[in-house]
């Protein structure tokens, strides 16, 4: 898991040397402002908004909730994680949720284009609950990533359509890590209604960075605001969060971070086959998924702590092993020593 530690020392020695600053409240203070300016100027952006929240689902659910008008709904890969692992966030605010079959956990464009023409064809779609949105992660919840074309091609069918899209960011940097990856913090900007940074997952204690591409009125910001609070989502003491995004991408900690992961990542994925495990993903981020036979699969969680990728089956089990921003060369080899002591 990429969330079982703390935090980079680097995030914590800053809240530390802000704890008894005494500092005003809701993200209006210095610290939040600044970190919002070094997040658009990082992003390439002029104008905007950044609101720092707490953790993925609540940004998730807040977002979706003020790009969507009431009766309309999300598209989302069937495997996408407001789909399959967000306990019905999203429909709790009234929005459903429309899964799209996905190729490696990636939507494509041509069956997007194909699914909106069909629904539109339909005379009793003002029956029905409308797409209003599409929402992506980059990278997806296998691992995979998204190309700029392939993004730039989602945008169009959205463009053409009059839908927003939405790209959910909580393992961004290892995204941008990946030496697969050509797509920009500033591609982003530029491609979405709405995306965010991760930091639950990349390093800080907790918090995401929702960026909204402007400009934007006062009274629009106002709204947002509020909407925040009603999914109780506002943290009065918002220079928590600020700082550690201020550390996190302020002084370009993202990009180390990203990096190191995906390049332990790769190793790891290099020595997994070389033993003969095959992945049942190619992933080229943090994430890393393989079959193993069920009773290494046993033996390995008595000293690793992984996922499994659905239920079990009869001979074989399919896992995930992830890197971080904790992940360090020597426990790396570890997890590699034992890899090669398994019944394989």
């Amino acid at each position: 898991m990429d969330y079982g530690r703390g935090a980079r020392p680097e995030i914590l020695n800053r809240i530390c040397s802000l704890n008894m600053q005494g500092l005003s409240g809701y993200g209006e203070d210095e610290i939040s402002k600044a970190s919002r300016k070094k997040i658009l100027e990082e992003c390439g952006l002029h104008e905007g908004m950044v609101f720092f929240l707490v953790g993925g689902t609540q940004t998730n659910a807040i977002a979706i909730d003020w790009l969507l008008r009431p009766a309309e709904g999300v598209i989302a890969a069937d495997s996408g994680h407001i789909n399959v692992h967000e306990s019905g966030a999203i429909e709790s605010d009234g929005h459903k949720v429309i899964p799209l079959g996905a190729k490696d956990g990636r939507l494509d464009a041509d069956d997007l284009r194909e699914y909106l023409s069909e629904f539109f064809a339909d005379p009793t779609w003002p029956h029905m609950v409308v797409p209003g949105m599409v929402y992506i992660s980059q990278p997806t919840e296998l691992g995979t990533l998204y190309t700029l074309s392939q993004l730039k091609a989602l945008r169009k069918v959205c463009d053409d359509f009059g839908l927003k899209l939405y790209i959910d960011g909580a393992r961004l940097i290892y995204a941008l890590g990946s030496p697969e990856n050509n797509v920009t913090l500033q591609d982003l900007a530029a491609l979405a209604d709405a995306f965010y940074i991760g930091g639950t997952k990349c390093g800080t204690l907790f918090g995401e960075a929702l960026v909204i591409p402007g400009p934007y009125t006062d009274r629009e910001r106002t709204r947002l605001f509020s909407l925040i609070k009603r999914h109780g989502a506002l943290l009065a003491k918002g220079w928590l969060t600020a700082a550690q995004f201020d550390v996190l991408i302020g002084e370009g900690l993202y990009k180390k971070i990203g990096k190191e992961a995906v390049a332990l990542a790769l190793k790891l994925k290099a020595e997994m086959q070389f033993l003969g495990l095959h992945p049942f993903i190619d992933s080229h981020t943090n994430q890393q998924f393989f079959i193993l036979p069920n009773k290494a699969a046993r033996q390995l969680a008595r000293t690793v702590s992984f996922d499994t990728w659905g239920a079990p089956g009869p001979t074989h089990t399919r896992i995930r092993l992830v890197t971080d921003w904790a992940t360090t060369p020597d426990t790396l080899n570890q997890l590699l020593a034992t890899l090669h002591r398994l019944p394989l």
